[in-house]
């Protein structure tokens, strides 16, 4: 773990970078305003701590102070890294790959981590990783199967999966769901072609 170096060390930050330095906590993400207000030469010290390894930049305005294991610095949570990049905790954070999930005999692994917001769009590169960000005017505080189900048929184009091997399933799937849970995620989460697939299969 990386401590906030201590006054009496030979090496410790003196001064206003030692005020800085002192409020940083190993784990934690942080926004350049965030530490503004602890020095009167924030973008100069926030390279210094970066050089120092106190730090490690994310993106523009975006750091993280990592937390050390035996096997090395841990990224931050995906969690906290978002909230820090968004400055909003309005999210929702998942991996496609959690459509596996609801049984539809979908296998593929994606590579890929998607977050649905309020505030960004677009293709974000943060720290190592990249995140697709998109727009949502709703979406659950956490998974369900109710939710991957509408969301996975919302994104059906998006599926490296065989697409009619997938409706086939889902169809069939479609009368062992919850109908009061699904019916709710319909309507909050489903998009125009999903919502008009489902009213098909119920009278079928």
């Amino acid at each position: 773990m990386i401590y906030p170096l201590v006054a009496d060390s030979p090496t410790a930050p003196r001064g206003a970078l030692a005020v800085l330095s002192a409020q940083i906590v190993a784990g934690r993400v942080y926004r350049r305003e965030d530490l503004a207000r602890w020095s009167t030469a924030v973008d100069r010290h926030l390279r210094e701590l970066v050089d120092g390894g106190a730090l490690l930049k994310l993106a523009q305005g975006l750091y993280y102070a990592p937390r050390q294991s035996p096997f090395g610095p841990l990224p931050p949570a995906d969690d906290q890294l978002v909230e820090g990049f968004l400055r909003d905790k309005e999210f929702l954070v998942f991996s496609p790959s959690a459509y596996n999930a609801v049984g539809l005999g979908t296998t593929q692994l994606y590579n890929r981590t998607l977050v649905y917001n309020h505030k960004r769009h677009g293709v974000f590169q943060l720290g190592k990783r990249q995140f697709d960000f998109r727009v949502k005017p709703r979406f659950p505080s956490r998974l369900t199967v109710e939710f991957l189900y509408v969301d996975l048929l919302n994104n059906l184009d998006e599926l490296a999966e065989d697409r009619q091997a997938v409706l086939r399933q889902a169809q069939l799937k479609f009368n062992q769901m919850d109908p009061t849970r699904l019916a709710q995620s319909v309507s909050s989460y489903g998009n125009m072609a999903t919502r008009k697939r489902l009213r098909e299969w119920a009278g079928a």
